[in-house]
């Protein structure tokens, strides 16, 4: 190694996802991952015994920080559930810039992919995303208990609908190249939890 890292486990999962999110898996070589890392193929070996178990420990971790950026977002005790809840959603123009070269999220960037490709990352992905609305859920109900939320029948199908609703406004804001998909997936989401009208988040 050229470099001391604290944690090379960790270094080789953040450079891998780097190049993932913008390439994707298949298209990606092992050789490529080494080379971001700086590190030689016994170490990759060490800590991860195939490339698919190393796509599987990514996305593990890709959820896991991406939950703590959400609840960074979303348990500001200084602002209200709804204020959280369109705060996390505004996220989505920055994640999904036009300008960007190409989406950040790795739920989009890969979900088509490895559901044919690898059982083990197919399921992580799901677990995760399951995950991800549980704490969609939490936070509409905590929206009702705090006033900021008109009753919803059901918290958990309403986070449901809103999550597919986003991630199918990113892959078409992926594949159009700008942002009214999201724009009018804000517009739907302020409709169904019935917020007042705002301006959707200029993309950056």
């Amino acid at each position: 190694m050229k470099a001391e890292y604290t944690d090379v486990r960790q270094h080789i999962l953040d450079q891998g996802k780097a190049i993932i999110t913008r390439k994707g898996f298949a298209g990606v070589g092992l050789n490529e991952i080494l080379t971001a890392a700086d590190v030689p193929k016994g170490s990759f070996y060490h800590y991860f015994k195939s490339k698919e178990l190393f796509g599987e420990a990514m996305l593990a971790d890709y959820v896991q920080q991406y939950r703590i950026e959400m609840d960074s977002l979303l348990g500001q005790s200084s602002k209200t559930a709804a204020q959280g809840l369109m705060d996390y959603w505004a996220s989505w123009f920055s994640d999904s810039s036009e300008h960007s070269d190409g989406c950040r999220c790795l739920v989009v960037k890969l979900s088509s992919e490895v559901a044919d490709m690898s059982e083990p990352m197919r399921t992580a992905l799901r677990d995760g995303t399951s995950r991800i609305i549980e704490r969609l859920t939490r936070t509409i109900e905590q929206g009702m208990a705090d006033g900021s939320l008109a009753h919803v029948a059901d918290p958990g199908r309403m986070a449901q609908t809103l999550y597919q609703m986003w991630l199918g406004a990113a892959m078409l804001t992926k594949l159009r190249r700008e942002p009214s998909a999201l724009q009018s997936a804000w517009i739907s989401t302020m409709e169904l939890l019935q917020l007042p009208p705002a301006p959707a988040p200029a993309t950056t």
